[in-house]
């Protein structure tokens, strides 16, 4: 059933409005503020979400509103043989069409690994452990570069190690968020939102280049080994002021110790 007019005037206003409580001053946001502003501005000003993603450069595919999805068609499988995406308002579907700008390799190959499953599983009522990961990805990972200390400390959840000791070789570290519902939540931060950190290897400095080195490296046999990470993003040394007491990182409840640790995710 369609929405009624008002009910659809509603949801697009509450959809403006999100757009409009994104602080793009926010660390975290530094890679997705040039293109993400404009957008966030056309369709505050009344364009539809899809029309003001497709006029923000050049996509490997087009954004569509949601409703060209046929009934009871997968969502990735829709994009991999329409190379259309169903784009609903909101911040949601919002940060998905920045990343599919910004990660056009690596969304591709997602949504090319997406589709193998399905061909070969079908849709299920519970996803397998590949689709289940190839998803975590999708919607909540982060991107790390960083020398191995750190990358090692974060591994073992050594929070002290990793975000006091070793706080000034964050500065040869890079995070990238990549998931756009980890976007979406850090619009209205929490301490406890936590990130699926990837670590990318062998790629160069800019995010091109590891948009080419991920499209390479992911497979959903790896995938499937979680090869994640977990990092209490707001954590980051330089991304919350708070942090820069060495108290904020002594809540237990969401810098957890290596054996109770369970990452809030989706």
């Amino acid at each position: 059933m369609n929405p009624s007019p008002h009910a659809l005037f509603s949801r697009i206003s509450g959809a403006r409005r999100a757009l409009q409580a994104i602080e793009w001053a926010a660390p975290w946001l530094a890679p997705w503020r040039e293109r993400g502003e404009a957008v966030a501005h056309s369709v505050c000003a009344g364009m539809a979400q899809p029309a003001a993603l497709n006029q923000a450069g050049q996509a490997p595919v087009r954004f569509v509103p949601q409703s060209d999805l046929p009934a009871g068609m997968a969502y990735e499988q829709y994009i991999f043989d329409t190379g259309c995406v169903p784009t609903r308002d909101g911040l949601h579907d919002f940060f998905n069409g920045l990343v599919w700008y910004a990660f056009p390799l690596t969304k591709l190959r997602l949504n090319a690994l997406q589709a193998a499953q399905i061909a070969r599983t079908g849709i299920q009522p519970v996803r397998g452990p590949a689709r289940d990961a190839l998803t975590v990805f999708d919607e909540n990972a982060a991107l790390l570069q960083a020398p191995d200390a750190v990358w090692d400390a974060l591994v073992a959840k050594d929070w002290q190690r990793l975000l006091l000791d070793l706080r000034p070789l964050w500065q040869q570290a890079r995070l990238v968020l990549f998931g756009h519902a980890l976007m979406e939540k850090l619009v209205f931060p929490r301490k406890s939102i936590t990130a699926h950190v990837y670590r990318v290897l062998g790629a160069g400095d800019t995010t091109a280049d590891m948009d080419a080195w991920l499209a390479q490296d992911l497979t959903a046999d790896k995938l499937a080994t979680k090869p994640f990470a977990h990092l209490p993003v707001l954590g980051v040394p330089g991304w919350w002021v708070a942090n820069e007491d060495p108290a904020f990182y002594q809540d237990a409840s969401v810098f957890r110790p290596s054996k109770t640790f369970e990452p809030r995710s989706l």
